[in-house]
């Protein structure tokens, strides 16, 4: 057992001693980068941090910028929708003065004239009717 133990022993020196070696270097090397390395991290962590601050403030003012862009083209829609709408009213009642005013009128007028032409027309239909009672009916037929 002592034998096993010494050997035990012996390879675990070894392998310390390998450790040391090869091991110990890489992470002195390593440690060494990162304390070289710190000042530049920090830095970038700090440029990283002032970048996102800039760029939320600047969604924020474009954000802001949008809905007051839609809320005026939200408003001039209004707009137009009642313009167009008082335009049609004007319209309707437009035509519906017209139609009071000026055909009306007219259809009465031509409606007038009408009964005026067959009154005239009747008369002297009439007349020439009484003319012609006094030709004989004989000398009409040929």
């Amino acid at each position: 057992m002592y034998l096993a133990v010494r050997k035990s022993t012996a390879r675990m020196e070894s392998l310390a001693e390998e450790v040391k070696t090869k091991v110990l270097p890489t992470v002195e090397v390593a440690h060494s980068m990162l304390v070289e390395m710190r000042p530049k991290v920090e830095i970038a962590v700090e440029n990283v941090s002032e970048a996102s601050t800039l760029v939320r403030s600047q969604i924020e003012r474009l954000d802001a910028t949008v809905n007051d862009v839609i809320d005026r083209a939200r408003l001039q829609v209004i707009r137009a929708d009642e313009l167009l709408n008082r335009t049609m009213d004007r319209v309707e009642e437009t035509t519906d003065m017209v139609h009071r005013t000026v055909v009306s009128p007219v259809r009465q007028l031509s409606g007038l004239m009408k009964g005026v032409s067959t009154g005239l027309e009747f008369f002297l239909s009439s007349k020439r009717r009484r003319r012609g009672a006094n030709v004989p009916q004989d000398e009409m037929f040929i």
